[in-house]
């Protein structure tokens, strides 16, 4: 199917308009409510492009956090033990879901719709490309889900589609969306790029289709299709991000920063904190990328929690709320789209598998040194000289640092490579050895954990088990309770692994 059958099917009834910054960016406001007046596509994508950096940069951020083991639950609060402890219900996701089709991807068809009848090649790539990211995310955390019928409103049971095919879809759309539009071409109003030109958004196609090709080449053979984009040398030389666009206010700010309790938008909970797992592997190399992305806690201390607990007991031994470290963010931080770390990640990996293990060599430092860049701070060699590269475990130098280089980016894609790549590993110690909560004899050793290593958490999910990441999402019931065309999911489904990870 052709990328603009597939966008333009089904176009919805429904649409966005918004008369200023603020607007699109409150995430409490319907965007099914025009105001009555014209429609136009720059009227309408900014609010689309928004509702998947909402999702991507809060729900997605928190659950690829506690699912990596980068975030852990803050002590004494209960908000997300569910998640620390590797397990996802049909309910907990449903309404990032429900915003990704009804709030950014109907939207965006809609957008499609006006910009092809306008001749707008331009916009109908930055279309592509915010359309991509939205079923790419998705694809990665359920598996199968809506994608060649999603968009037809008159079908109200559309197919689930499996991901290899969403994958090969979203592949050419974007291939088919970046013909014949030049650098200087103008594409309609958007956060991403606010320069307003194609250059940007045709970067950020190349970097997606990186990153889709390198996702799936353990199980489709890509070489020829990386080897292409690399002799194409245009992908972005600086973070693709949504930066500039969020205000001090609440539903206006950073997502997660909202989201989280951050600056007391009317919240009342705290609960992310960093993670044991990351903490120590990050102290082993003195990396100063902690200082950044972490606060110290109440002893200037870099301290992370254990994964399925909140350590409501450990008042006995001195453990209370300010012992543990949480995530530095303002409300302006960046919302990640795809760094230059991860893009140098993806092709020293592509260099590893085919045999050049110079250059693969080359970007694995480059990417280090890139992800330092972005934290704003220096001493990349020291973690380069900690963990350096070795061609004949690439996988295992690659988990590692890209698990560590995600975590104050995007701990999504984190979660993403983890299971793709299968590092880090889990170790030999468990949660409950690292948090001994003995009655009598309650001890907190995180000395224990052997660093760039996992561990079970101190309480874990039955259907996940023991010395597993959780795989995949249980479908969401927004969608299956009306859908007739939904998969049965069996016993073993969020230890099933993705498509791209068998």
């Amino acid at each position: 199917m052709t990328m603009k059958k597939i966008i333009l099917a089904g176009i919805a009834a429904m649409s966005l308009t918004m008369t200023s910054c603020d607007s699109y960016l409150d995430i409490n406001d319907s965007p099914n409510s025009p105001s009555g007046a014209a429609l136009t596509t720059s009227s309408i994508f900014p609010g689309a492009e928004t509702a998947f950096a909402n999702v991507y940069g809060d729900y997605y951020r928190i659950t690829g956090g506690y699912f990596s083991q980068q975030y852990a639950q803050y002590f004494g609060t209960s908000n997300y033990i569910d998640y620390s402890q590797f397990e996802m219900s049909a309910t907990r996701s449903s309404g990032s879901y429900t915003t990704l089709n009804q709030r950014c991807l109907s939207d965006l068809a809609i957008v499609a719709d006006k910009a092809a009848a306008d001749g707008d090649k331009a916009t109908l790539l930055a279309v592509a490309v915010i359309r991509a990211g939205a079923y790419q995310a998705m694809v990665d955390a359920y598996g199968e889900i809506p994608y060649s019928e999603a968009m037809d409103i008159t079908n109200p049971a559309p197919k689930y589609d499996e991901g290899k095919d969403v994958y090969a879809g979203l592949i050419e759309e974007l291939t088919t969306a970046k013909q014949g539009v030049s650098p200087s071409d103008l594409v309609c109003t958007n956060f991403l790029f606010p320069s307003l030109t194609a250059e940007g958004w045709i970067k950020a196609a190349n970097a997606l289709l990186l990153r889709l090709y390198m996702r799936e080449s353990g199980v489709v053979d890509v070489k020829s299709a990386v080897a292409a984009l690399i002799a194409e040398d245009n992908f972005p030389t600086s973070d693709v991000c949504w930066e500039g666009c969020w205000a001090d206010a609440e539903g206006k700010a950073n997502p997660f920063y909202n989201e989280d309790n951050f600056a007391n938008y009317g919240g009342s909970q705290k609960n992310v904190i960093l993670n044991v797992a990351l903490s120590e592997t990050m102290d082993k190399s003195n990396d100063p990328r902690m200082g950044a992305w972490f606060e110290t806690n109440a002893d200037g201390e870099f301290i992370g929690g254990v994964s399925g607990t909140n350590f409501s007991t450990a008042a006995k031994i001195g453990i209370g709320a300010g012992s543990f470290c949480r995530p530095k963010m303002k409300y302006n931080s960046p919302v990640y789209f795809i760094t230059v770390a991860e893009i140098n990640f993806f092709l020293a990996e592509y260099y590893a598998m085919t045999g050049n293990a110079g250059s693969a060599k080359q970007y694995y430092e480059d990417a280090i040194k890139a992800s330092f860049a972005t934290a704003g701070v220096d001493g990349a060699e020291s973690v380069i000289a900690a963990y350096p590269w070795d061609n004949a475990n690439y996988k295992k130098n690659l988990g590692i640092q890209k698990w560590v280089a995600l975590s104050g980016v995007n701990p999504y894609e984190a979660w993403c490579e983890m299971r793709r790549l299968g590092y880090p590993t889990f170790g030999t110690t468990t949660g409950a050895e690292i948090y001994n909560d003995g009655g009598a004899t309650v001890s907190y050793n995180p000395e224990l954990l052997e660093p760039g290593t996992l561990y079970t958490p101190y309480q874990v999910f039955a259907k996940v088990g023991a010395n597993k990441l959780i795989q995949r999402w249980p479908y969401p019931s927004s969608s299956t309770s009306r859908n007739k065309n939904a998969p049965v999911m069996k016993d073993d489904h969020v230890s099933t692994p993705i498509f791209w990870a068998k």
